[in-house]
């Protein structure tokens, strides 16, 4: 079909959930650790890793597997990484996964990959992400950087803080269409502008007055 490019993006929730990693160098230490900054249950099986990874190995951040790959590795696991070096060894990997229907990212390998990785900025629970479907990482990663730039720490604790009064308002008013207007409200215009000039405490107040006014 004209205009589609096979790409589906969704954010997976990996807290407890175990993922695989295979390889045992700098790419590979790159995905373990963002797989442990998204809470996932890591496991690296490489025959030698760097000492990052080894460091994370020794205070039980991960379990290192001190060998090669062997076909049944991905036992249940959500997602599977493969970073070896040996292109054999990865495609292996890949073709293994397939067959058990587990999602694979192969390095600098598009073609073998299921998903592939944005570049992304993280606030707390905000996450932006930027991808090129694996034509250009490098690109991908400036335009995060830029985007990084419109987006100060203070986003973090202000969706904590709205993630609470939602909550509130969920509890609250039981009738579902009056409960979307005040969460629309509560990310109006008005409040959108105070955000994008950095005053997230006056965007707050002007929340609570969305919360009071809905007799919460």
């Amino acid at each position: 079909m004209s205009g589609v490019d096979g790409n589906y993006a969704v954010v997976f929730d990996l807290t407890g959930k175990t993922c695989l990693v295979t390889g045992g160098g700098k790419v590979a230490g790159r995905k373990a650790a963002g797989l442990l900054e998204a809470g996932a249950r890591v496991l690296l099986v490489s025959p030698a890793v760097t000492p990052g990874l080894a460091s994370l190995a020794a205070a039980g951040r991960l379990r290192w597997e001190e060998r090669t790959y062997r076909t049944g590795d991905q036992d249940g696991a959500v997602l599977v990484f493969a970073a070896t070096g040996d292109a054999r060894v990865n495609r292996q990997v890949a073709e293994d996964c397939r067959r058990l229907g587990v999602p694979v990212n192969v390095a600098d390998a598009p073609d073998l990959c299921d998903f592939f990785l944005p570049a992304a900025v993280r606030r707390g629970r905000l996450t932006v992400a930027v991808s090129t479907a694996g034509a250009s990482p490098a690109l991908a990663a400036r335009i995060r950087d830029r985007l990084a730039g419109l987006l100060p720490a203070g986003w973090g604790p202000f969706l904590d803080f709205l993630a609470e009064r939602r909550e509130r308002v969920r509890q609250a008013v039981p009738e579902p269409e009056k409960r979307r207007d005040i969460l629309e409200r509560m990310a109006s215009r008005e409040i959108w502008d105070l955000l994008e000039q950095g005053d997230f405490t006056g965007a707050k107040e002007r929340v609570d007055l969305v919360y009071r006014g809905s007799g919460g």
